[in-house]
């Protein structure tokens, strides 16, 4: 899997990012996955990688309908697994899927298809959101400054993420019973920080206590559309 991220990274280099002095924005891919599914440590893998390419913010958020089959996901939060059924209505679709990858807020890839997730994101590389995006750390706070280079029809919330970048578990029972893997960008808090009408800058303060790293990320209401997401590490 590694060569198809080296191959797009190749790629990805020659088109225009934009990267604030504070603040490194990118696209936002999201894995949703658990610690007892035994389909998902390929795409753990995957997402791996993505969280160490070029113009990628790559995020993991761990469900917790596996649970109940012998082993708890340390990471699980159900407010992830609602946010995931979000995804799935706002698709018209009835089920959810371990693993998923969403990138960009509106494109689906179930199980592990590094390919096709691939080709998502350089999509999104060629047609940004729009909107620019620059994140400052000031102590315990955050300051998020944005603005749309035309008014926003739909309107944008503003969302704050926390992520503890790397942990191993060593996973006693479930279908990865004798597993030990490595998880990365694990997500830890995701919050509705603020709505934005997208007509005049926004210009807000958020609070973002500890050294976890923070993203921001502004997206159209369903959820859908990612318009801009920044990462300060």
């Amino acid at each position: 899997m590694r060569h198809i991220v080296s191959a797009a990274c190749g790629l990805w280099l020659c088109l225009p990012l934009p990267v604030a002095a504070q603040s490194t924005t990118g696209v936002l891919v999201e894995l949703y996955t658990s610690q007892g599914c035994s389909s998902c440590p390929p795409a753990d893998e995957f997402l791996s990688e993505l969280a160490q390419a070029e113009g990628v913010i790559a995020l993991a958020l761990h469900v917790d309908y596996w649970d109940y089959i012998g082993w708890e996901d340390a990471f699980a939060d159900p407010a992830f697994t609602e946010r995931q059924k979000m995804y799935a209505r706002a698709a018209g679709n009835r089920m959810i899927y371990t693993p998923q990858m969403i990138v960009g807020g509106v494109d689906r890839v179930e199980g592990n298809t590094p390919d096709a997730v691939v080709r998502f994101i350089g999509k999104h590389m060629a047609h940004s959101g729009g909107v620019e995006l620059t994140v400052t750390r000031n102590g315990a706070q955050v300051e998020i400054r944005a603005k749309s280079a035309r008014p926003l029809a739909k309107g944008a919330i503003v969302e704050l993420v926390r992520y503890l970048p790397e942990a191993k578990i060593e996973i006693e029972r479930g279908e990865n019973a004798g597993r030990s893997i490595t998880y990365h960008n694990i997500v830890t808090s995701w919050e509705q920080v603020g709505d934005w009408q997208g007509t005049a800058p926004l210009d807000m303060t958020a609070d973002a206590p500890g050294d976890q790293p923070v993203v921001v990320i502004v997206q159209e209401p369903g959820p859908a559309r990612v318009l801009a997401a920044a990462r300060l590490d």
